[in-house]
């Protein structure tokens, strides 16, 4: 069996994306990994080539500012590193900039990889998910929030990178058909320095939004309001090992009082029928389990 891994970044260091770690969680899996490194303000190219391994292969891109609906620049920076991978892998990992994966969850990525490798039914492999917000301690768990993604997919030119970057079609909208891994994928999205994340914030909505839309609806502050979030948990796990020093270099402050927390009481009927019978209404689901 033989495996790739994907990703793309920009301006990595200006907007402290933990690229190098994310990278690193999925090497172990991978016979070689495609970054695609887009233009950018500050050394992100030299970053991703201190990382000490011959699997990296880097491809140097030119973002298109001027597609500005729905993040779909993303997508299609996913499917430049995506199209660059050798074509004769039997499975390609895909990774973003801000998430990890758990180096427990290694082996059972891997046996699926292998139980999966010629049942030609399965086109891609599911990972649960784990947004942390504010800091390393601390868990969204508002209902918008998505639980799971395809994070594995089959070598096919007719697979692509879906809406914004956040998971996989068959051509032309088809939902792939997956099989879940149970390996857990941390995504660091929104922990970051405040004033950094408000960078972040703004920069990034231009990716989605006009001027316009960006002047009415995102505050002109030095630092991001992480109070606004409806609903968190303490996180009472551990992080992948990779993270661990970032963790520790961590120099802002974050704390929640979880009784501020605000559920709707369209999330709390929600959650109540899923106590009730397993089942969550209207989750989004980008793709279709197998059983």
């Amino acid at each position: 069996m033989k495996v790739g891994g994907f990703t793309f970044v920009r301006n990595a260091i200006r907007f402290d994306y933990p690229i190098v770690e994310a990278i690193q969680s999925i090497l172990p899996l991978c016979d070689e990994v495609v970054v695609a490194v887009g233009k950018s303000e500050d050394d992100t190219l030299g970053l991703i080539r201190r990382i000490p391994s011959p699997k990296i292969r880097i491809l140097e891109t030119v973002w298109d500012d001027t597609i500005r609906q729905g993040g779909r620049v993303l997508a299609v920076e996913t499917d430049k590193a995506f199209q660059a991978l050798s074509p004769d892998l039997d499975w390609a990992v895909y990774i973003q900039g801000d998430e990890v994966l758990h180096e427990r969850g290694l082996t059972a990525v891997r046996d699926a990889m292998e139980r999966y490798a010629d049942d030609r039914r399965v086109e891609g492999l599911l990972f649960d998910w784990l947004h942390f917000y504010g800091s390393y301690d601390y868990v969204a768990e508002a209902i918008r929030w998505y639980r799971h993604e395809v994070r594995i997919v089959r070598r096919d030119p007719d697979i692509h990178s879906y809406g914004d970057a956040q998971g996989f079609r068959r051509r032309p909208s088809e939902k792939l058909r997956v099989k879940p891994t149970g390996a857990t994928i941390h995504h660091y999205g929104y922990v970051r320095p405040p004033k950094t994340m408000q960078d972040k914030a703004r920069c990034f909505n231009q990716l989605w939004h006009d001027d316009a839309w960006i002047a009415r609806n995102v505050p002109c502050t030095a630092a991001f309001d992480y109070s606004q979030i409806d609903a968190l948990r303490r996180f009472e796990g551990t992080h992948p090992a990779v993270m661990r020093p970032r963790i520790a270099a961590m120099n802002w402050a974050f704390d929640r009082d979880l009784s501020a927390n605000r559920w709707s009481f369209k999330d709390r009927l929600k959650l109540a029928l899923e106590c009730l019978t397993g089942w969550r209404p209207g989750e989004f689901r980008n793709y279709r389990l197998l059983r």
